[in-house]
C-alpha cells in the first residue's frame, strides 16, 4: 500500500480508497486466478512450440522447393544449351551443303562467327545481339548454292557476265532465308543480302551507303574480307596478315565502315588468337561460343 495524502493505493488489485478498502475485494490474487494464469502460460508455451515446429516444417519445405527449382533451372539451361548446339549444328550443315566443295568451309564458318562476335562485343552490342550474330554470320554466302560450280570454282578472274551471275548469290541467299520468324534467320537474311554493300555506296545489290547498310552486314563484310584475304581460295593463294591488314586499312571509309576498321585494327592480336584456335580446335567447328 502506498500513501498519498489522505488516500491509499493498494498494489496488486489497483484498488483506490479514501482510507477504506472496497467491500468484497482482496489485496491479493486468489488461488483460482493463479491456476488460470498458469494454465494460460502452459497453453501459450505449447502454442509457441507448435508455431516453431510449423515454421521449421515450412522452412524445410521451402528448402526442398528451392532445391527442386535449382534442379529445374539447371535442366532448362542444359536443354537450352543443347538446343543452341543443335541450332548451330544445323546452320553448319546447311552452310557446308552450300559450300561443300570448299575443304576449309568448317573452319571458315567458325572463324567468321568468332571474328564477328569479337567485333560486336568491342562496339558494345548486348549479349543477345552478339549471340544472334554468331549464329547468323556463317550464312552470309548461303546463296552460293545457286551459283554454278564453273563460276564458284574458277581458277582465275571472273569475266564480266560471270561476275554478274556471282553477284546474284546475295539475292538467292536472302530469298532462301526470307519470311522467317526466328531472329537468327531474319538477321541472316539481312547479312546475306547486304554483306557486299560498300560504305561509299558502290557495292551491290542495292548500292546502299554508310549507316543505311545494316550494322550486322557491315561487320560481316569486314571479317569475311579479312578471312578471304588470309585464306587459300581456288583462284588465289593466302595473303600475309600484314598485307591483308594493309588492304583493309586502305579501304577504310571506302569499302568498310571506318569505325569498324579502327576497332578491328585495334584488336588484331585477339583476332589472330581466334584464327589459331579455330584452325586447331575442332570444338569450335561445332560451337563458336566455346
Amino acid at each position: 500500500m502506498v500513501k498519498h495524502g489522505d488516500k491509499s493505493i493498494v498494489l496488486g488489485d489497483f484498488h483506490h480508497s479514501d482510507g477504506k478498502e472496497a467491500e468484497g475485494e482482496s489485496a491479493s490474487l486468489s488461488d483460482a486466478q493463479i491456476l488460470r494464469f498458469a494454465k494460460d502460460l502452459v497453453t501459450a508455451r505449447r502454442e509457441i512450440k507448435d508455431t516453431h515446429r510449423q515454421l521449421a516444417g515450412a522452412n524445410r519445405q521451402l528448402e526442398k522447393y528451392a532445391g527442386d527449382l535449382r534442379k529445374t533451372i539447371s535442366g532448362l539451361k542444359s536443354a537450352k544449351r543443347e538446343v543452341e548446339n543443335a541450332y548451330f549444328d544445323t546452320i553448319r550443315r546447311l552452310v557446308t551443303a552450300a559450300e561443300y566443295k570448299d575443304r576449309d568451309t568448317g573452319n571458315h564458318i567458325s572463324r567468321i562467327s568468332a571474328y564477328s562476335a569479337l567485333l560486336a562485343k568491342r562496339i558494345g552490342l548486348d549479349t543477345n545481339l552478339v549471340k544472334t550474330l554468331v549464329y547468323a554470320a556463317p550464312m552470309h554466302d548461303i546463296g552460293k548454292i545457286g551459283i554454278p560450280d564453273r563460276i564458284l570454282l574458277k581458277n582465275g578472274t571472273l569475266l564480266a557476265p560471270e561476275y554478274e551471275l556471282m553477284k546474284c548469290h546475295t539475292l538467292i541467299g536472302a530469298n532462301i532465308l526470307a519470311e522467317s520468324k526466328a531472329d537468327v534467320l531474319r538477321a541472316a537474311e539481312q547479312i546475306a543480302l547486304y554483306h557486299h554493300e560498300k560504305w561509299n555506296g558502290e557495292g551491290y545489290p542495292e548500292g546502299l551507303s554508310g549507316e543505311r547498310i545494316p550494322l550486322n552486314a557491315r561487320i560481316v563484310a569486314l571479317v569475311d574480307t579479312f578471312d578471304a584475304l588470309t585464306s587459300k581460295r581456288p583462284y588465289k593463294a593466302p595473303l600475309s596478315t600484314e598485307k591483308s591488314l594493309a588492304i583493309l586499312k586502305s579501304e577504310r571509309g571506302r569499302h568498310f565502315d571506318p569505325v569498324l576498321v579502327d576497332i578491328f585494327l585495334a584488336n588484331v592480336d585477339d583476332l589472330l588468337r581466334i584464327r589459331k584456335r579455330c584452325n586447331e580446335d575442332a570444338r569450335l567447328m561445332r560451337d563458336p561460343l566455346f
